[in-house]
This record gives C-alpha cells, sequence and structure tokens, in this order.
C-alpha cells in the first residue's frame, strides 16, 4: 500500500482506488486466481490418471476388476457434482480421523459417533488443532484435489474406455498376428492411437473441469467466488476503511472475463494439440 493511504478520506477517487485495490484482501483475491490454476493444474492429470485406471479396468478380463471399473464410472457419473462433493469431503475426513483414532487411542471407551456429532481422541484429529494455518490450507486442498480427481477421473474413464474401443478391430487382428500379446497390443498399438479419439471428449471435459472450480467455495476454501462475494458486498465506514456499495456486479464482471479467457485459450492449445496428433494420418474423401 502507498504512503498517502494513511487517511482514505481525504483521497481523490483515482488515489482511494490504488489505495483499495493494493489492500491485503484485494491481494489475496489476486493470488486466489493462482489457488484455480493450480487446482486445474493438478486435478487434471490426477483425473486422466484415475480415468485410465478406470478404462483399463472396466476393459479387463478379470471379472472383479471389470465390474470395478465399470462400477466406478456408473456410480460416480451418476450422482450430481454438489452431492458428492458434499458427502465425499465430509466422508473421507471422518474415514482418516477414524482410521488414526484406531491406531492412536486404542483405550479409547467413548462412542465415536454421538448422535450428529462425530468424536475422535485429540491426537487422531487432522490436522491437529494446534497445526499452523498454512497446514489446515493445504490438507483442505488436497482433499478437494482428490475429490475433484475421482469426480471428473471418472468422466475421463469412460471417454478412454470408448476410444479404446473405436480402435479398428483389423489393427489389433493384425498384431495378434504378428505375435504381439495383448499387452504388447495395448502398449503398442491401442494407447497411442485412442488420443486422437478421445481428444475431442477429453477438452469437453476440460472445460466442464474449468467450470466447476467455483465448487471450491462449497468446500470451504478461499477461492475467487469466495473473495468476491466477500469483497463486492456492501461496506460500511464502520467495517473498513474503504466503504463502498454492492460492488458484486463488477467483481462477478471480472471472473466472467477470467473464464472465458481461460477457455479461449483453452480451445487454442487443444486445436494444436489435436491438428499435432492427426499430423499426416489419412482422412476420408
Amino acid at each position: 500500500m502507498f504512503s498517502y493511504c494513511a487517511d482514505p478520506s481525504t483521497l481523490s477517487t483515482l488515489a482511494w482506488f490504488s489505495c483499495y485495490l493494493t489492500t491485503g484482501k484485494l491481494f489475496a483475491f489476486y493470488t486466489s486466481f493462482g489457488t484455480v490454476m493450480i487446482l486445474l493444474a493438478v486435478t487434471a492429470p490426477a483425473a486422466l490418471l484415475f480415468g485410465f485406471g478406470g478404462a483399463v479396468a472396466a476393459r479387463s478380463q478379470i471379472l472383479p476388476l471389470r465390474l470395478f471399473g465399470k462400477g466406478y464410472t456408473s456410480i460416480v457419473r451418476g450422482v450430481p457434482d454438489i452431492a458428492f462433493f458434499l458427502f465425499f469431503v465430509i466422508a473421507l475426513d471422518q474415514g482418516i480421523e477414524w482410521t488414526r483414532h484406531q491406531i492412536v487411542c486404542p483405550d479409547w471407551t467413548e462412542a465415536i459417533r454421538q448422535g450428529s456429532d462425530f468424536l475422535v481422541c485429540p491426537e487422531a484429529k487432522t490436522p491437529s488443532g494446534n497445526a499452523p494455518q498454512w497446514i489446515h490450507e493445504i490438507y483442505g486442498f488436497a482433499i478437494a484435489v482428490l475429490t475433484f480427481a475421482i469426480v471428473f477421473g471418472a468422466f475421463a474413464a469412460n471417454v478412454l474406455y470408448g476410444a479404446m474401443q473405436a480402435i479398428p478391430r483389423p489393427q489389433i487382428e493384425t498384431a495378434a498376428a504378428y505375435g504381439m500379446s495383448q499387452r504388447q497390443t495395448f502398449r503398442r498399438i491401442i494407447v497411442p492411437q485412442m488420443w486422437v479419439y478421445a481428444l475431442p471428449g477429453l477438452g469437453n471435459l476440460w472445460m466442464i473441469l474449468v467450470k466447476a472450480t467455483p465448487l471450491l467455495f462449497l468446500l470451504g476454501i478461499e477461492d475467487i467466488v469466495y473473495w468476491a462475494r466477500e469483497l463486492g458486498g456492501t461496506k460500511t465506514p464502520g467495517f473498513t476503511d474503504y466503504p463502498h456499495g454492492d460492488w458484486r456486479m463488477w467483481y462477478f464482471f471480472v471472473l466472467l472475463v477470467f473464464y472465458l479467457a481461460l477457455t479461449r485459450v483453452s480451445e487454442v492449445v487443444l486445436e494444436r494439440i489435436m491438428a499435432r496428433l492427426t499430423f499426416g494420418q489419412a482422412v476420408a474423401k
């Protein structure tokens, strides 16, 4: 913040805005854009890994593994995202604490589930109550990333499974005729070619993932939606040195521009990847 910001009431309009836009909370708003980008950078490959595993499992010759792969894609895709996010985060957090409770507090005699309360010994709290704030934030973010990866991994699994099935059958039969094992055929024939068939679906899934990042707000993470709502609301002189009216429209307009720019950049990148993957590929005329 600038030195002339000591008394905001004496500032001109331009100086007032220069002070307002450099406050600590506004910088928290700026850094929250980085939180969204980090979420996308980590979640996208994690979801792709879950999806690849789910697709491979769905194609497995082992019945339990095949049922698991198909069940994963069907169940997760059939549950609304918001419901899954709200349920899974709580269930996973309590599952971690329950497991730690069984290990570190074996002599605990009280019931863990007491009505609507979930009570474990203090040593089993995750993170511990006296842990620094940044550990709590990283833990919450990690839970959010895992949840996003599981949800969008199920959709990716469905896309990749369809792409694997789209590989022309004669190519697989030719590989078998040349003496390739099923594993070699999968690694050398199916996997290299499936990306061409999968990329349109994965591109759409990426766009959906981008649009789903505001769900971080529901998980208690201070993302761009959280700060836009908090900072954009009406501020009185008793609440802040920089009072203003209801500016939420302008804050959410900034989010609109951000997401439109991000999706446009994504479209350009996806088009170039598709051009690279299909370079030299024969097409029907």
